[in-house]
């Protein structure tokens, strides 16, 4: 493996590695089983997502610079190549885990998903009061003729092709028909107690009901067939800054079309005639290769609502109860607590309350003066937003540098500009060109006649939610050096002017990536001196070039490598000569993992941070993103304990990654420990 593109793996193929990964945790008999029903709907939703993004990224690339040679060596076109078929198998996949596994596991259960065939005459006789109260005073079926043209189809929305026979009532002839099935509706239905008999926990899909009643929509005439189909497109939006002058005015017109954007794919029914398959690749301008037929609903997403609406505790993972630090005694004051030291918060396990405390009490405390905060994901309804409205509405000077361009959370985060800037904040969109990717919140108060500044830095985002699924770390400190760092990056995102130099934090796009290859180069050196010398590092995804070289020749040097990457890795562990010394692990399971850690040896000093950046390219040299040392010795050695050795002892969410970029279940010898599950029973008691 002496050539470069030889040393690297493909992003997309790793992408879909990882959601066979989640694929396997349906398929877990372990698990309780809605949970599992839930781990197939997130890889429909991560599939969606990464056709949104990625695979129109290649096909834009392949159309635009056939010829250009990607990381690993490949052109676009042999890389859509493989993501296609490795897509297609995964899907494939997934549909017979849902329709022999977890449907028949589910129907044991007694929560049934009934089909048109099974419907006694009283459900039938509840269906079509459905489908004539709540579904056809709203549908629009749309005859194709010369006057009716194929009709532009949302993004991800679910159509059905219909295909008819006859004339309508001013003697028009039209072979197909389609019909928008309206969003605001369920597209899983439960069936009420007096027709689901004795069987309460019992749903019909909203495709049933019209597959079942289409022919209403088209007195008259012969419906000889009808197909469900979704279409994903394009979702990257772009904006140009030629004429360029307000961001928030480019982007509001940008996201009007974003549901209209080039297709992608196109799922539909496994029953659809392949000349009615032709008819609809042939108006979404694609090819074979981008057919995806299912055995089911075209879109397992809709199910992620099932949980919710059955009643089965013993069916879902327990409920916890977040635990608060022992620092955050009720009886003391948190600003109190943050002077007496820095202050660890391991999400979920612990609560996100404090910051939401820290943002409320900052809006009403008089010795407040003013709050600062990067927003890049928060949720269309945000305690944190609303805090922060407060305090601009209390006087307090406010200012939220606010990234628009964060993906798929772009007309959120436009909505709270507004109501923010109405409040009187500073709201303030970063800078054009670099994603405002940091976790940063300040609260300045006036105390014994100075001002003191309270800093959270985090490695996930300012959003309540997500806290309880996400695993993240937060810091609370007053440390002067490190609130200094933050106000100068503040400053920097708000004005202008160079950047400063910083006491204790580094950041990207400036020192991040120097830090990165400074000290593996330093881990090199001890090694080569005889020392020991260890890197652990836990994050989402490893790209960089020049960082993964920088690794591969660490371990040629012997140093140690221990790697806990959840989703994608372009670095291949374990090439003798190369890598024998990188391990490469992906601990997926009930919380998805997010931190970003570094741990360094450095000959007993042990050197370790926390980020909001993975180790790719648009991270380093792309985003504003920060990271700090833990300098407090408590802190640091829970972190290493909690959100690193712990994962290193995991044998039962762990997958250790193989040379050739494929991922094989770490095996459970002796006692199994799962990380999560420790820290869950660490933290209950």
């Amino acid at each position: 493996m002496s050539q470069t593109h030889e040393l690297l793996l493909n992003r997309e193929l790793g992408l879909i590695e990882f959601n066979r990964r989640v694929l396997a945790q349906a398929e877990d008999p372990s698990l309780p089983l809605l949970e599992r029903l839930k781990y197939l709907c997130i890889v429909s939703s991560n599939l969606d997502e990464f056709f949104e993004v990625r695979m129109a990224w290649l096909k834009d690339t392949a159309l635009l610079t056939p010829s250009r040679i990607l990381a690993d060596g490949s052109t676009p076109a042999q890389i859509m190549a493989k993501v296609s078929a490795a897509s297609h198998e995964l899907v494939r996949q997934q549909y017979a885990v849902m329709s022999d596994v977890l449907f028949p596991a589910l129907r044991q259960e007694d929560i049934i998903f009934l089909r048109r065939t099974e419907w006694t005459e009283q459900q039938q006789q509840w269906v079509h009061d459905f489908f004539s109260n709540e579904l056809l005073p709203i549908l629009t079926p749309i005859g194709l003729d010369p006057s009716h043209p194929f009709p532009k189809v949302l993004n991800k929305s679910l159509n059905f092709a219909v295909e008819l026979e006859g004339r309508d009532a001013f003697g028009r002839q039209s072979d197909i028909a389609i019909v928008q099935a309206p969003r605001i509706l369920p597209r899983v239905i439960k069936v009420p107690p007096e027709v689901c008999n004795g069987h309460p926990h019992t749903f019909v899909f909203l495709s049933s009901i019209l597959h079942s009643h289409v022919h209403e929509l088209f007195l008259g005439m012969t419906v000889k067939g009808c197909y469900q189909f979704r279409v994903t497109r394009d979702s990257e939006l772009t904006v140009e800054d030629e004429d360029l002058k307000n961001l928030r005015t480019a982007l509001q017109g940008e996201l009007r079309q974003r549901q209209f954007g080039d297709a992608v794919r196109l799922e539909i029914a496994d029953t659809c005639p392949p000349h009615m398959e032709e008819f609809l690749l042939t108006q979404f301008n694609l090819k074979k290769q981008d057919v995806y037929r299912v055995n089911g609903p075209v879109n397992l997403v809709r199910l992620m609502q099932v949980p919710d609406l059955v009643d089965r505790p013993d069916l879902k993972f327990p409920p916890f109860v977040p635990s608060l630090p022992d620092q955050l005694d009720k009886k003391v004051p948190l600003f109190d607590a943050i002077r007496k030291g820095d202050i660890l918060l391991h999400h979920p396990f612990q609560s996100f309350q404090p910051v939401i405390d820290m943002l409320n009490l900052a809006a009403t405390d008089p010795q407040v003066v003013a709050i600062k905060m990067t927003v890049y994901r928060t949720g269309t309804d945000s305690v944190l937003m609303e805090s922060l409205i407060a305090a601009a509405r209390a006087g307090k000077q406010v200012t939220v540098v606010l990234e628009l361009m964060a993906r798929f959370d772009e007309e959120a985060n436009i909505s709270w500009a507004s109501h923010l800037e109405d409040a009187g904040a500073h709201v303030v969109y970063g800078v054009f060109g670099y994603k405002v990717h940091a976790k940063m919140l300040m609260v300045i108060r006036r105390e014994d006649k100075r001002l003191r500044r309270y800093v959270h830095l985090g490695t996930g985002n300012y959003h309540p939610r997500t806290a309880r699924f996400y695993t993240d770390l937060g810091l609370l400190t007053c440390n002067e050096d490190i609130a200094s760092d933050v106000n100068d990056i503040f400053v920097q995102l708000t004005g202008l002017g160079r950047a400063s130099q910083l006491k204790q934090l580094y950041q990207s796009p400036f020192t991040l990536h120097s830090l990165l290859l400074d000290s593996i180069e330093r881990e090199i050196e001890h090694a080569q001196q005889g020392r020991p010398a260890q890197i652990i590092a836990k994050m989402n995804a490893l790209l960089e070039p020049q960082v993964i070289h920088a690794l591969y020749r660490a371990s040629q040097a012997g140093v140690k490598i221990q790697l806990i990457i959840r989703g994608v890795c372009a670095l291949r562990p374990g090439v003798p000569g190369l890598s024998e010394n990188i391990t490469v692990r992906s601990v997926v399971g009930r919380f998805l993992e997010h931190p970003r850690v570094y741990y360094f040896y450095n000959d007993k000093q042990e050197n370790l941070y926390i980020a909001s950046a993975d180790w790719m390219g648009r991270n380093l040299f792309r985003r504003i993103e920060t990271c700090s040392p833990i300098l407090d010795p408590k802190v640091k050695r829970r972190i290493i304990k909690e959100a690193l050795r712990l994962y290193l002892e995991d044998n039962v969410n762990a997958w250790d990654m193989q040379s050739d970029g494929s991922y094989k279940r770490r095996p459970s010898r002796g006692k199994e420990r799962c990380a999560q599950n420790v820290l869950l029973e660490e933290y209950a008691r």
